[in-house]
């Protein structure tokens, strides 16, 4: 049986299908790089004090792809993360 349409899938089992994430402060992985956003539903991380910013969440092992912890708990089996 196929899974339930979601509109937060975008083809991103192209690139994090069975990665590695680690859970981390959010951090500038790119010279110049004020922020990132989840992968899947588009919240914003960035630094402590700006408003409506995540500071933590789950990151690939080069920073360069991030995903949210509700994001992260909701796809976590669907894309076999380690």
């Amino acid at each position: 049986m196929d899974e339930p349409i979601d509109w937060r899938l975008t083809n991103q089992q192209n690139y994090l299908m069975g990665v590695s994430l680690t859970r981390h402060q959010w951090y500038s992985a790119r010279p110049g790089w004020d922020h990132d956003h989840c992968e899947f539903c588009w919240a914003k991380f960035g630094l402590k004090g700006e408003s409506e910013m995540l500071t933590e969440g789950y990151c690939t092992e080069d920073g360069y792809y991030w995903v949210c912890v509700p994001c992260f708990n909701d796809f976590y089996a669907r894309f076999k993360w380690k």
